[in-house]
């Protein structure tokens, strides 16, 4: 029985990569050294898989930015723009981070949320005429190490359908599936290459199973199937996220050499699937959770795989139900963590051991450990969840009524400018926290030079002419940790890094009881910097969907429950920071769309839920108070009545890199409050002139009532230098001036 795994984090587990690739691109590291810094990642991932006594060892799980940018590259999918000599290493990061080509700036490929996780992905943008060559090889050199340390190589691809699937058009929209015939030739000079690599499996990676995809769809999988299956490398169909029992007609259209298939997400599909096998497949299980960071209950597959393991011998193989790249890399980096929690832990090294053990003890060597008991109830939080009623959920007024309280109370200017919340994360300001964190500051002198960075931030935008002002977060490690760290029922990690996107990494906390706010969390940030300035400063929390959906989640209770916790405790504090004079309260939510399941037939449900969370966080306020949210990197049109229903009194949302393309949407529903479509690509090391932010508000002005529209960037600007931020803030300043100048006022 084969043991292997769909993939491990990449980024090493003190974060190696992304201090190497931000090294680089400094210039402070030459390309020889970040080489070696992957080769040395990818063999302690490999190190540890042979360990654990996986066979096959996995390339293309390593990547310097992102897989399915990398795939389009190799497959000769590069927008014009961006088709400067030869493809390598310098245009993979110039369609991650944009670039400039004889003065000329070339954009970035969008970045989107991949399937309902919270990694991003690079979307590639495919013309009607798109044409594939195989020109460029990510892979050959990392299935030459995995040959060297004596072991086979499963090369991880993206499929077609889904790389398809997770493309963007070019200019005008067309039938995305028009280029499968080119692109599957193209897969299969690839493919070709890899055999002759001596590449042992090719794991083609098709999530887009888990959809409900119409005939044309079905079809192209199908397609897709017959024709790379008459090359010379055996295909393991992978598919992740979800259940695909309800493609059982097609399934045994695929003439594939095996299947795997996330029991996890989806334990019951295997009822159904499973009499559908061929006689020569192998079948590949994921039975450890490669998106959440409990133990497993090895015990709970007794009954399944004990008959599996004696009916298909060695074409029955055991792996996590996806990639682990979305939990944390190693567990024995966490000393810190109580010891009752740890015990009910596994992160990706854990679940190696947990995987070499299920073999074991199905080899009839031993018995696996019972699983850890569940933590007791809060009663409070459960009785005040028990007092809700329908008015906890909703505004008192009407959006009109509550607009124009807020105008009068706030008198803000036509187009108003602000920004998303963060501002610049310095050297300094990290200095700080680290030194805060040895003891080497005491409590006072850290939060008077704290202070002393909240009065630069705002003194910063009063001088760029901003309208809405922050105090910038300089408090805050994370959008999420921050709010952990001081609610009760969660916990925070020192080492639990996940990559978001290219080097940007994040620390998902872990809800793991009953949560309760103890007291306030923001509440002295903001009244100090209110105290500052005459211009509204806004309030910046982090709404309860996201809270939820970027933590690891206990498993041991339901959804709406765990959400109407955090919605409660959300509640708290913007109840305390309008009691504190704080006019503008903006509660973030960018994981709203990345929750929703891949399941038609389950995203009513958690919409009815995320909407419901949103409400009783944000409705108990005085119709003058404004509610703002902020969502980025979605695909809004299928839930715009959901976001709607939120009923924000301003929804800021991620536009620029789009060309406003999003905005698409808003043709087809007339969204009912105000709206700021971002102008500026934060994740861009780039600055925009002025103008192009004015184009991009024409095109907006287009679709959306000049009297419901705001103008700021895409994100928050935690990333960027102060030197980037300035000018490209003074542009964005400019060009609702320019705005205001062009639009009369009696046309509002």
């Amino acid at each position: 029985m084969t043991i292997h795994t769909l993939g491990l984090p990449r980024i090493g587990a003190q974060r190696q990569l992304k201090f190497a690739l931000e090294a680089y691109w400094r210039g402070e590291r030459s390309a020889e050294a970040l080489e070696q810094t992957g080769r040395t990642l990818r063999l302690e991932n490999w190190q540890w898989q042979q360990q654990a006594g996986c066979e096959l060892l996995p390339v293309g799980d390593f990547d310097w930015y992102d897989p399915v940018a990398t795939l389009a590259l190799a497959l000769g999918a590069v927008p014009e723009r961006h088709q400067q000599g030869k493809p390598g290493l310098a245009t993979l990061f110039a369609l991650a981070r944009g670039a400039h080509y004889s003065g000329q700036h070339s954009a970035a490929l969008a970045l989107c949320k991949f399937f309902d996780t919270n990694y991003h992905y690079l979307a590639p943008e495919l013309s009607h005429d798109q044409r594939f060559a195989v020109d460029y090889d990510p892979y050959g050199d990392a299935v030459a190490e995995v040959r060297a340390l004596g072991a086979e190589a499963k090369v991880q691809l993206i499929g077609p359908v889904t790389f398809l699937h997770l493309s963007r058009c070019a200019g005008d929209t067309f039938d995305r599936l028009t280029l499968l015939p080119n692109l599957l030739k193209a897969y299969g000079e690839l493919l070709q290459r890899l055999a002759q690599q001596g590449v042992a499996w090719v794991q083609l990676e098709e999530p887009v199973l888990a959809l409900e995809l119409d005939s044309a769809w079905q079809q192209a999988l199908e397609t897709s199937c017959r024709a790379l299956s008459q090359q010379p490398v055996p295909i393991l169909l992978t598919s992740y996220f979800g259940s695909i029992a309800h493609h059982a007609d097609l399934l045994p259209r695929l003439p594939v050499a095996g299947w795997h298939l996330d029991l996890c997400r989806a334990p019951e599909q295997l009822d159904v699937l499973l009499p559908l096998l061929g006689e020569q497949q192998v079948l590949s299980l994921g039975v450890i959770d490669g998106r959440g960071v409990w133990r497993a209950d090895l015990r709970r597959w007794a009954e399944p795989l004990t008959p599996l393991r004696e009916a298909l011998g060695e074409r029955l193989w055991l792996a996590p139900s996806c990639s682990l790249q979305y939990v944390p890399v190693d567990l024995n980096q966490e000393p810190a963590l109580p010891e009752s929690l740890k015990s009910r832990l596994a992160f990706a090294r854990q679940k190696l051991e947990e995987l070499a053990q299920l073999r074991r003890w199905l080899d009839g060597e031993g018995q696996p450990e019972a699983s850890e008991a569940r933590p007791e109830a809060n009663p409070a939080v459960s009785e005040r969840l028990a007092a809700l009623n329908a008015e906890d959920f909703c505004r008192a007024d009407p959006f009109e009524q509550r607009a124009a309280a807020q105008q009068a109370h706030l008198k803000l200017p036509r187009f108003p400018t602000t920004t998303i919340g963060s501002f610049p994360q310095t050297a300094a300001i990290r200095q700080l926290r680290l030194r805060h964190r040895r003891g080497e500051l005491s409590q006072v002198d850290y939060h008077a030079a704290l202070e002393r960075e909240v009065t630069d931030c705002i003194r910063r935008q009063e001088r760029l002419g901003l309208d809405v002002l922050v105090h910038g977060e300089a408090e805050r490690t994370d959008m999420v940790e921050y709010f952990a760290e001081q609610l009760e029922g969660i916990a925070t990690t020192r080492f639990g890094w996940v990559q978001s996107y290219g080097s940007r990494c994040v620390r998902p906390p872990i809800i793991h009881s009953d949560v309760a706010r103890p007291g306030p969390m923001t509440v002295r940030w903001a009244q100090y910097a209110q105290g500052l300035t005459t211009k509204p400063v806004k309030g910046m929390l982090t709404g309860p969907v996201t809270l939820w959906k970027w933590a690891f989640v206990r498993d041991d209770a339901p959804r709406s429950m765990v959400l109407n916790q955090l919605a409660l405790a959300v509640r708290d504090e913007v109840g305390d920071l309008e009691q504190a004079g704080i006019g503008i309260i903006q509660i973030d939510e960018p994981a709203l769309r990345e929750g929703l399941p891949l399941a038609l037939s389950e995203q009513g449900r958690y919409l009815d839920e995320a909407v419901q969370a949103f409400r009783l966080a944000s409705s108990g306020v005085a119709r003058q108070t404004q509610i703002h949210t902020h969502m980025c990197y979605s695909e809004f049109g299928p839930i715009l009545p959901a976001i709607a229903a939120l009923d924000a009194d301003v929804i800021t949302i991620e536009t620029a890199r789009s060309g406003m393309a999003l905005l698409a949407d808003f043709d087809r529903f007339d969204y009912p409050n105000a709206i700021g479509p971002g102008v500026y690509d934060i994740h861009s090391p780039l600055t925009p002139a002025s103008e192009s932010m004015a184009t991009l508000l024409r095109r907006a002005l287009a679709r959306l009532p000049a009297e419901r529209l705001w103008v700021n960037p895409d994100c928050g600007l935690k990333t960027r230098q102060w030197s980037e931020v300035e000018p490209a803030l003074a542009a964005l300043v400019e060009a609702a001036r320019s705005l205001r100048r062009e639009v009369p006022v009696q046309s509002l």
